[in-house]
């Protein structure tokens, strides 16, 4: 079986509340006996023998059904999930490098059309300090001085890229990525 993150958006956000325990109950039930959260954001490590994308829609239908909201949710291999961290251009060491807490990698549903991210580029030129870049199926973002602060929101972003995203920091995936080795 290939072991996958399964990382479910907005998650212990607003009305979106489920435990973890709770979490984990139903994924098993469901059948997904082998998983593991990290934090209490949304973040689960399992082993299945399906292609991401049905594992997308299982999850997704687990948390309607089980939890009564949507989520949207991204699947990614252990490689990938390196990958986010790795290539991102923001996260490193160094002066032109950001925190660990403020580097995101957003997982975004599909690829977005290159023109869209340019245009969100020369939309936001000037407006904020952030940095943006893109990768495969990944949106790099340094949010410089917090998520907070930034104009650039995950509603804002979907709607500028045509496709769904779910972030998470530096700290964040590299602590999955520890759970994922071990």
């Amino acid at each position: 079986m290939a072991r996958y993150l399964a990382l479910l958006g907005s998650i212990n956000i607003g009305e979106n509340r489920v435990k973890m325990v709770d979490l984990k109950a139903a994924f098993a039930e469901e059948g997904f006996p082998d998983l593991q959260t990290v934090a209490a954001s949304g973040n689960v490590i399992l082993s299945d023998d399906h292609e991401p994308l049905y594992i997308e829609m299982q999850c997704e239908r687990i948390l309607a059904d089980r939890f009564g909201f949507k989520s949207c949710v991204m699947v990614r291999t252990h490689d990938q999930v390196r990958t986010a961290v790795n290539d991102n251009p923001f996260h490193g060491s160094g002066p032109a490098h950001g925190s660990d807490k403020m580097v995101h990698s957003i997982f975004l549903s599909q690829q977005p059309d290159q023109d869209r991210f340019e245009a969100l580029l020369e939309e936001h030129k000037g407006k904020g300090s952030e940095r943006l870049a893109l990768g495969d199926r990944v949106l790099y973002l340094d949010y410089v001085h917090g998520v907070g602060v930034s104009d650039l929101s995950s509603k804002f972003l979907e709607r500028r890229l045509g496709c769904k995203g779910t972030a998470r920091n530096m700290n964040s995936l590299k602590n999955i990525l520890t759970k994922m080795e071990g």
